[in-house]
């Protein structure tokens, strides 16, 4: 256990020295994606809702979720980080360069990440709801896992750890509770209440029912020329 972490001692001083080499706009940009990762998620959570107002209960159960399976995600992380007391390597760690943020302060642990917790969650959640997602979600829950190391709050195993846990938190909860918020959607979307079936959507059936409606339209007109025959006759 010790040499593991003296492992991530040793990676967290190379990422550390890495990032003050590298160029003022491109740590800039490490600090804004720490934070900017988490709204861009936010972002897709809502686009997934909309796209699946149209779609199947079952698309539209797993696109509600998505959000809350990623705030599972965090609890569990943050109930994790008030057990393990481990300190931040921006001061704990002997002859490190300043972080490039300003180091949170004394009782905010350091393992496991929430941010990347989050970022972990929100890649798994959003891939098991939107299909193809996965090529975007996880390279974005990485990068921001590293970028937390980048600026210099976080050791590799608190990130790592983050990340695992919020992917494992969320795929549990996605697949324990797709049944009932199912149950829920399908309810919702036969409700009196417009605001209701607007929020849920009406599904694929508001879309084949005028199609339906238009053959129900044709048939009385398709009928006239089998009976013209049959007069002729």
């Amino acid at each position: 256990m010790d040499s593991l972490l003296d492992l991530s001692d040793r990676l967290y001083l190379d990422v550390a020295d890495f990032a003050h080499s590298t160029p003022h706009w491109f740590q800039w940009l490490a600090e804004v994606w720490t934070e900017a990762g988490l709204l861009l998620f936010g972002v897709l959570f809502l686009a997934g809702w909309w796209r699946s107002r149209d779609g199947s209960s079952r698309l539209m159960a797993l696109a509600l979720l998505a959000p809350l399976a990623t705030a599972f995600g965090y609890v569990v992380s943050e109930g994790l980080k008030s057990l393990i007391d481990e300190e931040r390597p921006c001061r704990a760690v002997l002859g490190a360069p300043a972080a490039l943020v300003e180091c949170p302060p004394y009782g905010d642990w350091s393992f496991p990440s929430n941010h990347s917790a989050i970022a972990g969650a929100a890649a798994i959640a959003l891939a098991l709801s939107w299909r193809g997602m996965v090529w975007l979600t996880v390279p974005m829950a990485l990068l921001m896992a590293f970028s937390r190391v980048f600026v210099g709050v976080h050791y590799p195993h608190d990130v790592t750890a983050g990340v695992l846990l919020g992917a494992l938190v969320a795929f549990l909860v996605m697949r324990a509770a797709e049944r009932p918020v199912r149950s829920l959607v399908e309810t919702a979307r036969s409700s009196r209440s417009s605001a209701v079936v607007w929020c849920a959507g009406r599904g694929p059936r508001a879309h084949a029912a005028p199609h339906a409606s238009s053959h129900a339209h044709a048939s009385p007109h398709a009928d006239r020329p089998e009976r013209a025959r049959h007069g002729a006759r």
